[in-house]
């Protein structure tokens, strides 16, 4: 045995014991020489039978695990969502015809002790090509837990890996169909985990008692994330299938929900301050799951104040297999909320108000004396609620559902103009997660400010020859020096134009030659103070390399009558005539989308080839849309032509914070 197997299997005995006489869990034994496999039948039958179930419904409990578990026409992820239905709901059977319908629980959610958890070493898995993954973990029988341990001498990166490679279908694949946490560890970095194709650099780390360095940090995080009951309500409550990608909550997230769910059943209300870009989103599903799964006359309104919010988190809901209905006006919503249907809805916040209310004080009055009729409890979620909630609509929201209980969620601290305001409508902090503690755990990242002024960035002789070496790289000498007599004049050409042909200029430089962008994997968003400068600016990149893969998104929709009665001189438009032109010469080739306008179809088209394609869509043109909920992973730059602060420029700002494969 080699000095590093030697280190290794110090390290995997004490974590054996650990789990035996820590944890208590029970100890299955050495198992590399044996047949194994993802549901141990002598240990689930066992268990099912002492639950009081018949020998013909575990026989038909099993036979639909095996079943679903090893589906030969779906995915590791199919069989896996699959899998896991059965795990959290129970596998229905019914052993005769005519008989009623009953579930078979594979797990005791409510009473933690009553499951068998159990742990094995060397577990021999003979699939394509045989492989032994460390430690396995079994509730009831089934594996639920696949951990690969290294000396404190190898980086995680290589356990990390290795569980990888044994889920790829010429290996192992179907042993993790059952499989809900993959962990790697070591003594010198810890504990990572992830679930079933989970890439490599989203594996998680673990965050708990930081104080406490009075053992192995692997030690100190198995411990924490493996105690039963805190293992099957990661389980029960925090997996999440979200549209072809199985996730599990960062540490933020489990803590943010847990302490939500105790405001949840006290009725109160609170604030949840998330840093933008990580997650906020999840922790709504996974909060409004739980809610409605444990208070039967729960109903749950997510509100925002933006309608790209609205339409992010109803895809979010729908992805992850929740119901949601979107409410179509103020009325509509209220409709809903009368009646015991939907659980679920979603809305945005003006659709509670009446704008054209002179009186605004005598309408929260009316409102109060008569308050809309509600069926259920209802909670209600606010997306950024330290923008226009914390102003004169939070107190149409609060007239109306006088009962609810609302909970803010904010990417922003509050600002002392907004605080009391926020704090009055929602309550105090539930839980906070701030920006320098997402980049310290490498869930955002960091953003790098360059103030730019353009004169003198490109009037600099310095600048224009970064410029040609980027442009000219990959010609030889010759070459440069031919082409270099005609760059002489590029400071003169530069200095000649329009600030906004010197704007253009310098983001098609930084095209050239910083990181992503240049290789045509990140892509960058240009801010306009303006709908009338987002389309010259539009207009400008039409006559560069850019054409093609810039698109302008605005909230302007092209009306005849917004140049009805303009009038200009000879060879000149007004404004109002340059954005009208300009969109009837980028939608005239457009077909609408069913139920959309040509505008929104082009939109949309913009920013899913921005998300998906970034090298087909390199730049986006906007004024104020999409500097909120718009997750973009490619978006590595953003160009600030206007006056921002406070919340809206680090929101903006925090587009590019995503973390991106």
């Amino acid at each position: 045995m080699s000095l590093i197997g030697q280190a290794e299997r110090v390290t995997q005995n004490r974590v054996v014991a650990l789990f035996r006489d820590e944890l208590g869990y029970r100890y299955l034994g050495n198992w590399n020489d044996r047949d194994n496999g993802n549901i141990e039948e002598s240990l689930l039958g066992p268990w099912l039978a002492a639950r009081g179930h018949t020998p013909a419904q575990i026989s038909m409990a099993l036979h639909r695990l095996r079943t679903e578990a090893g589906h030969h026409d779906r995915s590791l992820y199919g069989n896996n969502k699959a899998v896991y239905e059965l795990l959290r709901y129970g596998v229905p059977v019914k052993t005769e015809a005519g008989q009623v319908t009953e579930l078979v629980h594979l797990m005791d959610w409510q009473r933690p002790e009553n499951n068998d958890f159990a742990v094995a070493e060397e577990v021999t898995l003979k699939g394509g090509h045989e492989r032994r993954p460390d430690v396995v973990l079994y509730v009831n029988g089934i594996a639920i837990g696949v951990l690969e341990l290294k000396n404190s001498r190898v980086s995680l990166s290589d356990g990390i890996r290795q569980n990888l490679s044994n889920q790829r279908p010429e290996f192992n694949a179907g042993f993790f169909s059952t499989v809900q946490f993959v962990f790697a560890g070591n003594d010198s970095e810890g504990l990572q985990y992830g679930t079933i194709g989970t890439p490599q650099k989203m594996f998680l780390r673990w965050k708990e008692d930081e104080a406490d360095n009075s053992r192995y940090k692997l030690d100190k995080y198995l411990l924490r994330m493996c105690e039963k009951q805190r293992l099957l309500d990661l389980l029960q409550h925090f997996v999440l299938f979200d549209g072809g990608i199985k996730k599990l909550p960062r540490v933020h997230q489990y803590f943010g929900i847990k302490a939500a769910q105790q405001h949840v059943r006290e009725r109160r209300g609170g604030i949840l301050w998330h840093t933008q870009g990580s997650g906020k989103s999840i922790v709504m599903v996974l909060l409004a799951r739980w809610i409605l799964e444990h208070n039967p006359q729960a109903r749950v309104a997510i509100i925002t104040d933006r309608d790209e919010l609205d339409k992010q988190i109803l895809r979010v809901f729908t992805d992850a297999g929740e119901a949601m209905q979107r409410s179509r006006s103020g009325r509509d919503l209220m409709t809903q909320l009368a009646s015991p249907s939907p659980r679920l809805m979603c809305s945005l916040v003006h659709k509670f108000g009446r704008r054209d209310v002179a009186d605004f004080d005598a309408f929260i009055k009316e409102l109060e004396a008569r308050p809309s009729p509600t069926v259920g409890e209802v909670f209600v979620f606010v997306d950024e609620c330290h923008r226009t909630q914390s102003g004169r609509l939070h107190r149409t929201m609060k007239a109306m559902l006088p009962n609810a209980v609302f909970i803010g969620f904010t990417g922003t601290p509050l600002l002392a103009q907004d605080r009391q305001t926020s704090l009055e409508v929602f309550g105090h902090y539930i839980h906070t997660y701030k920006f320098s503690e997402g980049v310290e755990d490498g869930v955002v990242l960091d953003l790098v400010y360059e103030a730019r002024d353009i004169d003198q960035r490109l009037g600099s002789q310095d600048h224009i020859d970064a410029w040609f070496e980027a442009k000219t790289r990959g010609l030889n000498g010759w070459q440069k020096a031919e082409l270099r007599a005609q760059w002489g004049t590029m400071q003169r050409v530069l200095s000649s134009r329009s600030r906004m042909d010197r704007v253009v200029s310098d983001i098609l430089f930084d095209f050239g030659v910083k990181p992503r962008l240049s290789n045509s994997r990140g892509n960058a968003i240009l801010v306009a103070s303006s709908i009338y400068e987002a389309c010259k600016y539009f207009a400008l990149f039409q006559k560069t390399p850019f054409k093609g893969r810039c698109a302008v998104v605005t909230s302007y929709n092209p009306m005849t009558r917004d140049v009805t009665l303009e009038e200009t001189g000879a060879h000149t438009e007004s404004d109002k005539q340059v954005i009208y032109n300009t969109y009837t010469e980028l939608l005239k080739d457009v077909v609408a989308d069913p139920h959309k306008t040509k505008t929104e179809t082009y939109e949309q088209q913009a920013k899913e080839r921005f998300i998906k394609e970034p090298a087909n869509m390199q730049l986006l043109v906007v004024v104020d849309k999409l500097l909120t909920g718009f997750d973009a992973p490619p978006c590595t730059y953003l160009y600030i032509d206007k006056s921002m602060q406070d919340h809206g420029l680090f929101q903006a700002i925090c587009r590019t914070n995503r973390l991106d494969g």
